[in-house]
């Protein structure tokens, strides 16, 4: 239970922070982070969780990452089915937190997006849903590459929550404009449900890219990084 704990209350950080970020902070008038800002915040998230909780629970955070890990070996299947709706209840919770900050300026609106992911007029810079597909599917490919190659046993030992953070924020600095980024089912659905409409009809893509990507990222990462080749 402290693994799922700790998987619950990792995600809810994820969801506040990166999200939060975004519909808090983004766009601030004058000051606000944009992309760039959003982007770290996403990072930050992953990387201050992974030293807070990775000797818990291996700090997943993302049902494709968990899912991901499995195909590579890394994790049993006996956890997947408790950490994925450990990190979904989390991200939720999350977004019902933001959704009661956001609300207290007058004027807030969840039609404005609430850092929902999207594809065609819901996709930030108008990208189609193949574009949407193909990106979320390539981004999260290579963040299980770099997961599985910097938390390998023959990496630099403690970096890997740098190598993490820093590849989610640069997953982040490229596809924000055709997603509003992903990579994350759980991230994802926490804040989709409180925007319901467009936002629920398209979630299905923002759960099948990013698993299929993990695991094709856990497939690479089998074939050129095991002792044996």
């Amino acid at each position: 239970m402290k693994k799922y704990g700790a998987e619950f209350f990792g995600t809810f950080w994820l969801v506040l922070g990166g999200c939060g970020s975004a519909v808090l902070a983004a766009a601030f008038p004058q000051l606000g982070i944009g992309f760039l800002g959003v982007s770290l915040a996403f990072g930050l998230t992953v990387l201050t969780m992974a030293f807070a909780i990775g000797h818990i629970s291996g700090c997943h955070l993302n049902p494709a990452v968990s899912i991901g890990l499995w195909a590579g070996g890394r994790f049993p299947a006996k956890d997947l089915a408790p950490y994925i709706v450990s990190q979904v209840l989390g991200g939720i919770a999350a977004g019902g937190v933001l959704y009661l900050i956001a609300s207290g300026k007058a004027g807030f609106d969840v039609a404005g997006g609430f850092a929902s992911n999207g594809f065609g007029e819901h996709s930030p810079g108008g990208y189609s849903m193949v574009a949407a597909l193909l990106t979320e599917v390539v981004m999260t490919m290579m963040f299980l590459l770099v997961i599985l190659g910097s938390t390998d046993k023959r990496a630099p030992q403690g970096l890997a929550p740098i190598a993490i953070g820093l590849c989610l924020t640069l997953i982040h600095l490229i596809s924000i404009p055709v997603t509003n980024t992903s990579v994350n089912p759980a991230r994802s659905t926490g804040v989709a449900v409180f925007v319901g409409d467009w936002a629920v009809s398209q979630l299905w893509l923002f759960w099948l890219a990013p698993i299929a990507g993990a695991v094709l990222g856990a497939l690479v990462y089998r074939l050129i990084g095991s002792e044996e080749n």
